[in-house]
């Protein structure tokens, strides 16, 4: 009995002892004080739940990363952006008008891209709508089809999916296929063999080129991207799956927003696509960049710009993205997103719209398919209505989808959640669009959703059980690694 006592002893002692090291690790190379905070407590006082998810979740191979990545993206912006981009002047026009000179400038300094005139965008609800309209475009392709997606599933909709590009493929027309390594795990090698025999070029995206690094889950690529012939191009909340059509009961109906953009700022989304497919292959893809100049005439068509961000930028571009949206709003800024756990920076910039008199509403799901990212939530979403912001959760099924509506101006859509992940851990792209005539049709689709929804109150978290409500507040801990 003392032997195993001993033995059962010494196996705690070492776990507390790693615990250290890796709290220590942590605070040496976690990018902010609240991550550093949370897996340093985490690991001291828990090292037998959390060490392993550190070895996962931490950021070990990060700095590296970040700069191979930095320094290829900006070789490849010199080599390979479209020329265009350097005489566009973005100080002036609607965009300037409705948003205020000053958000422009830090928008287009943020994302590196301008703002592009000519455009036009449609919003896509729901799976039916977004895929019924990808695969009419893969069908009229003439020269070449990229698609990246986060998460690819060999389920009935991958399967058509894979059926369309292998079509024209066999049509001559050039296929380029990225898919996240980490998102699509779970995908068979028949699925992407089928491919590649059929002359497609496939690739995964992961963060170590030489081999998907199992220890190392963060720094997703969690994009969403379908562009055909430089003309047209497709970005939202999608991935490919028979779920984003409404087929997993537990969810269902799935609730997801796509646009189709079709102008000038197609050439913006399949830069993007290229500094990924660089990363992946070493590679620039062989196909016409679309150029930039061909605009309709002034006044004419919408303006936008294209927001990428991720784990590797300067700035933490995602979030001060949204930190400019809202500061930008005078009468309403409304969000929809999955998933509410906001860093200080965007939580402080909605509470100050609040106060400032803005309508701000957030549109969350009322069901959940990550526990303690809904838990966390909930604490968050209580904090919010405390300072003045009105929380809605949908009813009908999850709530995917990503948009954000400035006044009655602008309204953008994308793959960018409100969350710590978003923010810093992930590859994002949003499209921001400046043009009363679609932000109406986003504020219309909005108005739906919020008939289908309840507004929520201080209740949610008091009327809750003691120990949920300490739940929440243990998921909160948490939070700057959801």
């Amino acid at each position: 009995m003392q032997f195993d006592l001993l033995h059962v002893g010494s196996l705690i002692a070492l776990a507390h002892l790693l615990g250290v090291i890796a709290a220590c690790h942590a605070i040496l190379y976690t990018r902010t004080s609240q991550g550093a905070i949370a897996w340093a407590v985490s690991l001291v006082a828990m090292p037998y739940f959390t060490l392993v998810p550190y070895l996962f979740l931490g950021r070990s191979k990060f700095r590296g990363y970040a700069d191979a990545r930095r320094l290829e993206n900006e070789s490849l912006r010199t080599l390979a952006h479209p020329q265009e981009w350097d005489a566009l002047d973005s100080s002036g026009g609607r965009p300037t008008d409705e948003l205020g000179q000053r958000v422009i400038r830090s928008l287009t300094r943020l994302g590196g891209m301008p703002f592009l005139p000519g455009n036009q965008v449609r919003t896509l609800v729901n799976g039916e709508a977004t895929f019924a309209a990808i695969f009419d475009a893969i069908e009229a392709a003439q020269k070449y089809v990229i698609v990246q997606f986060f998460i690819v599933r060999a389920d009935a909709l991958g399967e058509m999916l894979k059926d369309a590009l292998l079509a024209k493929a066999a049509q001559g027309v050039r296929i380029y296929f990225l898919y996240d390594s980490i998102g699509s795990f779970d995908l068979p090698h028949r699925y992407t063999s089928a491919l590649r025999a059929g002359g497609i070029e496939v690739h995964p995206f992961a963060t170590n080129r030489k081999f998907v690094n199992r220890f190392q889950v963060n720094f997703r690529n969690h994009r969403k991207i379908v562009v055909v012939d430089g003309e047209c191009a497709f970005v939202g909340g999608h991935n490919v799956g028979v779920e984003y059509l409404g087929s997993h009961p537990p969810l269902s109906p799935w609730r997801d927003t796509h646009i189709e953009v079709r102008g000038p700022a197609v050439a913006c989304i399949q830069f993007v696509f290229v500094e990924d497919w660089y990363w992946a292959t070493q590679q620039v893809p062989e196909f016409d960049v679309p150029a930039a100049d061909t605009v309709t005439p002034a006044g004419e068509g919408m303006h936008c710009i294209v927001i990428p961000s991720g784990p590797a930028d300067r700035q933490e571009t995602c979030s001060l993205f949204f930190v400019e949206a809202i500061n930008a709003a005078h009468e309403r800024i409304w969000i929809t997103t999955p998933y509410l756990i906001p860093d200080e920076a965007v939580f402080a910039a909605l509470r100050l719209a609040a106060m400032r008199g803005v309508d701000v509403r957030i549109l969350i799901p009322c069901r959940r398919d990550h526990i303690v990212v809904f838990e966390a939530s909930k604490l968050y979403a209580y904090d919010a209505v405390r300072a003045g912001v009105r929380i809605f959760r949908y009813r009908p099924g999850f709530l995917h989808q990503k948009v954000v509506l400035i006044d009655s101006v602008a309204a953008a859509v994308g793959s960018a959640n409100l969350d710590n992940r978003s923010f810093r851990l992930n590859f994002e792209i949003m499209v921001l669009t400046v043009d009363r005539g679609f932000a109406a049709e986003v504020e219309a689709m909005l108005m739906r959703d919020f008939q289908d929804a309840f507004e929520i109150n201080r209740d949610e978290f008091w009327k809750a059980p003691a120990w949920r409500r300490v739940a929440m507040h243990v998921a909160r801990l948490f939070s700057p690694v959801l």
